[in-house]
């Protein structure tokens, strides 16, 4: 009978909410469940007893637990409470970290020495790198890419700039003529319209051409020539005219200083008479054709 009941009420209720739902009575809004907040308690029993449950009873060289407040600050031989450090300034802040762990060092290191734990390092102490060769042989090469890509960006950048400053100078070149030159035109045009009867441009223009000539000529002279003019320079001279280089002059004609009678006229030592027969001409000819046929005689 309870449960006829129940289910009667539920269906009452689902109908008129139905009807309502008809009438357009229903709003958004207006059905809102409401939870109830849970109450905050501290239960400090319940606390204590899971602390109970999961503490190990440890030697303390297990553990290495250290609860200490701050050292005493040397400037106001006080040691720094908590209601003196404002939590908003960073300085104080981190100094009270920085004096609270101090202190736990200067109440740890005797007791570990006290129990004979080493607390410093040996000198040859060897430690096991963590990455193998092979792991950091492939993080070598990659450091070594990527600065050897810095160096090619920085050279592309360095042969980017010489480019632009190159063009820039051939540029301002390129400019500085056209200026020389239309200056140059429009004093012509004065002096053909008879508004000007001055021909300074041309001098200025000469002048300029000689000092560029000059210019050029010093700049030869400095650099001096290169290993291919040298080699041309000692195996065919230095220029200079060529054709008639052994004709007579009116000084060399007029000089007799290197005059040889002996040499001239053929008499010097080795050399025959007149004919220009003898020395060592004459001695050096052939035998004639009976002295050879004697001779062949003799060696048979």
């Amino acid at each position: 009978s309870d449960s006829g009941s129940d289910s009667e009420e539920s269906s009452l209720s689902d109908s008129e909410l139905q009807e309502a739902f008809a009438r357009g009575a229903l709003k958004p809004g207006l059905n809102v469940v409401l939870e109830e907040r849970p109450k905050r308690r501290n239960d400090a029993d319940g606390l204590k007893q899971c602390l109970a449950e999961f503490r190990q009873q440890l030697s303390w060289v297990e553990r290495l637990d250290v609860t200490l407040g701050p050292v005493a600050d040397p400037v106001s031989q006080s040691a720094s409470t908590s209601d003196a450090i404002d939590p908003e300034n960073d300085f104080q802040r981190e100094m009270s970290f920085y004096r609270q762990a101090q202190a736990a060092v200067l109440e740890a290191l005797p007791r570990l020495r006290k129990l004979q734990v080493p607390t410093r390092r040996p000198d040859d102490y060897f430690a096991e790198m963590a990455k193998s060769d092979q792991q950091m042989q492939k993080i070598r090469q990659k450091l070594k890419s990527k600065q050897e890509a810095m160096e090619r960006s920085e050279k592309a950048k360095q042969l980017r700039a010489m480019r632009k400053y190159g063009k820039k100078v051939q540029v301002e070149i390129l400019q500085k003529r056209q200026k020389e030159k239309k200056n140059m035109l429009n004093a012509v045009k004065k002096y053909q319209k008879g508004l000007s009867d001055k021909l300074d441009f041309l001098d200025e223009e000469q002048t300029s051409s000689q000092g560029n000539k000059k210019g050029g000529a010093n700049q030869r002279t400095k650099k001096g020539p290169n290993a291919k003019r040298r080699y041309k320079n000692q195996k065919f001279g230095f220029g200079g005219k060529k054709k008639g280089s052994k004709w007579n002059t009116k000084e060399s004609f007029n000089d007799v200083s290197s005059f040889q009678s002996k040499v001239a006229h053929n008499k010097g030592p080795g050399k025959g008479g007149r004919g220009g027969k003898g020395g060592k001409k004459a001695l050096n000819k052939r035998p004639g054709k009976t002295a050879r046929q004697k001779m062949k005689n003799r060696a048979r």
